[in-house]
């Protein structure tokens, strides 16, 4: 299966354009700035993790190895911010040729159970949409516009395979089908129908149980009632699911213990 471009999205554009946006963004910080949305790093971590993000999958498809081979190939971090930002824009230029010159379909190893080149073109734009808007909130600015389609299509990405993703075999997920949260873009008319419930499982590769807060989105909304509402722009719902600042307060309606039980699920962020 692939989840590659379900809406007819550019990717690669898109992640030509945040990257490029992102680079200018960190270009106009002081050197050690803090990043707001992610406290533990300052300016430089965000380079190094951007650039070494795009690295690590660019090597993945420009060379067709896995996640360890890619792994070993990791450079010693640079010193200074100079060497940082060549760093990235030599990744992020390869990264860009590695993924022009392959197919969608192509196979190529990702963590996901879709093995497939279109995963890593969709989920690369999106990791550096949401670091486009970290840089520019470490500089002190206000986020600039994001695309609604490719916003919405974040808000998909985080639902489905960030917090709601394929079970692993040793894994179940038991729904609560009273407890049930609609989530509404007003500016694109999408929306998702998530029930909450319980993941558990024993991990045999980690030897930890699991016993936690889980999700399960529908593949389309039935449209029937929902226990709450959260609705928003495309962007700031997408923003909201990453941990990042929205613009403009959310509506949020409807049961109240439903709420807070989805606000638990995302408080811990995705890796």
């Amino acid at each position: 299966m692939t989840t590659y471009n379900p809406r007819n999205i550019d990717y690669r554009g898109h992640l030509a354009r945040e990257s490029a946006l992102f680079a200018h963004a960190v270009d106009g910080t002081a050197v050690g700035t803090q990043v707001p949305s992610c406290p533990d790093w300052n300016a430089e971590d965000l380079l190094w993790h951007l650039g070494e993000v795009q690295r690590f999958w660019g090597t993945i498809v420009g060379q067709g190895v896995d996640a360890e081979r890619a792994g070993a190939l990791k450079p010693s971090r640079p010193e200074d911010r100079a060497a940082l930002m060549n760093f990235f824009l030599t990744a992020s230029g390869q990264l860009g040729t590695a993924l022009a010159s392959a197919a969608p379909e192509t196979p190529a190893w990702t963590w996901s159970d879709d093995k497939t080149v279109g995963f890593i073109i969709r989920r690369q734009a999106h990791e550096a949409l949401v670091h486009r808007v970290d840089a520019e909130l470490t500089a002190g600015h206000r986020r600039s516009h994001m695309d609604p389609g490719l916003s919405a299509d974040g808000v998909d990405e985080a639902l489905r395979i960030m917090y709601g993703g394929d079970l692993p075999e040793w894994g179940t997920l038991a729904p609560a089908a009273a407890r049930t949260l609609r989530i509404e873009a007003a500016d694109t008319g999408d929306s998702w129908f998530v029930t909450l419930g319980q993941f558990s499982g024993f991990d045999p590769e980690d030897q930890k149980s699991y016993d936690q807060p889980g999700i399960e989105v529908a593949g389309t909304d039935p449209g029937t009632t929902a226990g709450a509402t959260v609705r928003g722009t495309a962007d700031d719902l997408d923003c909201w699911l990453w941990n990042r600042p929205a613009d403009t307060p959310l509506e949020r309606s409807g049961d109240v213990g439903v709420l807070g039980d989805f606000d638990a699920v995302i408080a811990g962020g995705i890796d």
